[in-house]
């Protein structure tokens, strides 16, 4: 293969469409021709140098993408040439084609349009890993999903609903609050001038918190927690360092709790490839069934791949960005 075509990003204002090496299948990967690319926060740090990719990762940004497998490495008999995929990476994914774990390739849901599904692997495995094998999220019980109308949030609003869970959420504007409202979400809040904890309080508190902020909603979301309740950390958008009351914690037998998907292995226990299996099994079933759909909210060619991290950061955008690629 001739060498082929990535963002290389200079700065966080320069990201640039040019000629890499090639890269090819490995042992045990799958090498997926790329048709779209999601657009992540973690791609938007990256960039600025704030995020550096796994070791042994690609230096090229990006952690999902949609396309055909174009070849298979050694070992590899799950996957076949041509066939519709998508990818959970740990970098790579800007880029005309990339190489990556067969665990870690599902295929493309019953459905979706294969552009579409860019904008899957990574908010189903974060949200199903989140809130059903580390929180145990059921029917019955309140969610309090911060950021309900990002990529996250409104797939996390629609598989809570999906499991029987109620919703509340918290977003910076009215049309923000009604898309949610229209994925079931039943409490809406809006952030910039209602106290979520107030709200979370007449309702008997949340039974899982699932925070994209981090520091700065540390102690509140404590104060927002029911019983028993569970504070899911995974961003750190409002800061990385807050000041935690450890009686309320143990008042409310609460139990807060930080994690990555990115840094996790590729196999063994609670790995990528078991969480990508799980999302095969549960959540794509929910996607054919039309219970849950992916929320694309601006598709963009790769080649403004820095106006789609400008958009991202802005908050203008409703769900995910996908990058498309020529041809």
């Amino acid at each position: 293969m001739a060498d082929m075509r990535a963002i290389v990003a200079e700065s966080s204002d320069r990201l640039l469409w040019q000629e890499v090496p090639d890269v090819s299948a490995g042992p045990g990967e799958v090498l997926v021709k790329v048709a779209a690319a999601g657009v992540n926060r973690a791609d938007v740090l990256q960039a600025a140098g704030k995020y550096p990719p796994p070791p042994g990762a690609s230096e090229i940004i990006g952690m999902e993408v949609s396309g055909t497998v174009a070849e298979r490495g050694a070992g590899v008999t799950e996957w076949t040439v041509g066939q519709q995929v998508c990818a959970l990476l740990a970098g790579g994914g800007y880029a005309e084609y990339v190489a990556v774990p067969a665990g870690q390739v599902l295929p493309v849901p019953q459905g979706v349009d294969v552009i579409d599904a860019a904008g899957l692997p990574e908010v189903a495995c974060t949200v199903w890993s989140n809130l059903v094998l580390t929180a145990h999220l059921g029917k019955g019980q309140l969610l309090l999903m911060h950021g309900g109308a990002s990529g996250i949030g409104t797939h996390a609003i629609q598989i809570a609903r999906a499991l029987g869970a109620k919703v509340a959420v918290t977003a910076g504007s009215a049309d923000k609050l009604e898309f949610c409202r229209e994925l079931g979400a039943e409490i809406l809040i809006n952030y910039r001038d209602e106290d979520f904890v107030a709200r979370l309080q007449e309702c008997g508190g949340a039974d899982v918190i699932f925070d994209i902020i981090g520091a700065a909603y540390l102690d509140r979301n404590i104060d927002a927690l029911a019983a028993d309740g569970q504070l899911v950390i995974i961003g750190m958008q409002g800061g990385v360092t807050g000041e935690l009351n450890i009686g309320k914690l143990l008042v409310k037998r609460a139990r807060v709790i930080g994690t990555t998907l990115r840094g996790r292995p590729t196999s063994g226990p609670n790995s990528k490839t078991e969480i990508v299996q799980a999302v095969t099994a549960s959540v794509w079933p929910m996607i054919a069934d039309g219970k849950v759909r992916p929320i694309i909210g601006a598709r963009m060619p790769i080649e403004r791949a820095g106006d789609a991290h400008r958009e991202l950061v802005s908050g203008n955008v409703t769900g995910k960005i996908v990058l498309t690629l020529p041809g």
